[in-house]
């Protein structure tokens, strides 16, 4: 089964393309360099009491491993990390999957960690204020929704990801990734699904996600050069300013 999960969770074309499957194709056409989406989502795991302090993300309640996870815009993931202890930040995991020359990362512009944020970007979590840019925070909101919509989906098909059973560790981990290439094959082959019909539906809910949000982390990340990080205020700055022309 991780054979498989090789072979289907993998990067899909990092050229845009509006007319795939999805909602808000005008706001793809605004935000025109993303390629997708990336977010952390909390899986329940089963471990050992001595272990337990680790998965526990808020310190106390049940245990989770927390997984990363990146996807296009059709839902389909494209990246996956599991296997991080609940208490990991998001942050903490990106950054070290991006300098880990074995994991493999798909860098949406060819080269290495100082050329992440230009050409082609993912969209991330980045929730703190921009002044009077409120419009830029609402239209990346909606788009970036995609990533929360592929994990409802993936919670709603698996139910173990809620519950797991008291497998091995690596078991639990890989169940995990397992599952994830399960739901890239079914949206690949373009199969009737009722788990895809209901989460595509724009205003879903997302409250029984799971997903991990810390709230020390809702910062722009600082991964580059200051070049790099000058870039993604410039881009920003005009994307704000299509919004403006463009969107309702």
């Amino acid at each position: 089964m991780m054979f498989f999960a090789q072979d289907v969770i993998v990067p899909t074309s990092f050229n845009l393309n509006p007319n795939i499957p999805g909602h808000n194709r005008r706001l793809r056409r605004v935000f025109k360099g993303a390629v997708g989406a990336l977010d952390g989502t909390l899986i329940h795991v089963v471990v050992p009491a001595k272990k337990q302090y680790l998965y526990r993300s808020r310190g106390k309640g049940d245990c989770y491993q927390n997984v990363l996870a990146f996807c296009d815009f059709n839902m389909i993931f494209t990246f996956v990390v599991a296997g991080w202890e609940g208490v990991a930040h998001d942050s903490r995991i990106l950054s070290e999957t991006v300098a880990d020359p074995q994991a493999s990362f798909p860098f949406p512009t060819p080269g290495n960690v100082l050329q992440f944020f230009t050409d082609k970007y993912y969209l991330c979590d980045a929730a703190r204020a921009l002044t009077n840019k409120e419009k830029f925070n609402h239209g990346h909101a909606k788009l970036r929704n995609v990533i929360e919509r592929a994990f409802g989906v993936l919670k709603a098909r698996f139910p173990i990801l809620k519950r797991m059973t008291p497998f091995p560790f690596v078991t639990q981990r890989n169940i995990a990734m397992a599952c994830s290439a399960l739901h890239n094959f079914i949206r690949r082959e373009g199969l009737s699904d009722e788990y895809f019909a209901r989460y595509d539906e724009p205003n879903i809910s997302f409250r029984n996600n799971n997903v991990a949000v810390d709230d020390d982390e809702d910062r722009i990340p600082t991964h580059g050069t200051a070049a790099d990080r000058e870039y993604m205020t410039q881009l920003r700055d005009e994307i704000v300013e299509q919004l403006m022309h463009n969107i309702d």
